[in-house]
């Protein structure tokens, strides 16, 4: 079983552009809506030239199951079209290396336009990070920065005050 571990962090400014070393541009879109018993996601995502079908356990943290497995770019963006319940997320991702690590900063647009968010992956829970200068308030255990809860409520959607992380 596959375990990934990490972090979230809201961006405070653009100093990290300058130490950006790739760019891509992600689609993806949820196959499973939030309400119910629902104990997993099922999103599809189109990052670049490449498709994949992943499956994650719902749990709020440092640390979920999660799977993943190559699909073709077609089936992924017919799936995309007729199958993704609420809004296509789109993102740039940019990788940036800091300390030991490479840090994802996922830069929306669309709905979600105007939020920009960190990850940093860890090999474990009690792993040591440097945190950059650029790393502001950390929301890993805040669902509505999760991306299944970016498509279902839209970051244009919040207030001012969820905008500002109360």
């Amino acid at each position: 079983m596959a375990r990934e571990i990490e972090r979230k962090f809201l961006v405070e400014d653009d100093s990290w552009k300058a130490l950006a070393h790739k760019k891509t541009h992600f689609a993806q879109g949820y196959l499973t809506p939030l309400k119910g018993a629902v104990k997993s996601s099922v999103r599809v995502r189109i990052e670049g030239e490449q498709a994949n079908i992943n499956i994650k356990s719902l749990e709020i943290g440092l640390s979920r199951d999660e799977y993943e497995y190559s699909i073709p770019v077609a089936d992924a963006e017919k799936m995309l079209k007729t199958l993704a319940v609420g809004p296509v997320i789109e993102k740039i991702r940019y990788l940036v290396d800091y300390g030991s690590h490479t840090w994802e900063i996922d830069e929306f647009h669309g709905d979600n336009q105007g939020l920009i968010v960190a990850e940093v992956e860890m090999a474990s829970e009690d792993e040591q990070i440097a945190m950059p200068e650029w790393a502001g308030k950390e929301v890993t255990q805040e669902a509505r920065y999760y991306n299944i809860s970016l498509s279902e409520y839209p970051y244009q959607s919040w207030n001012e005050n969820e905008k500002k992380g109360f």
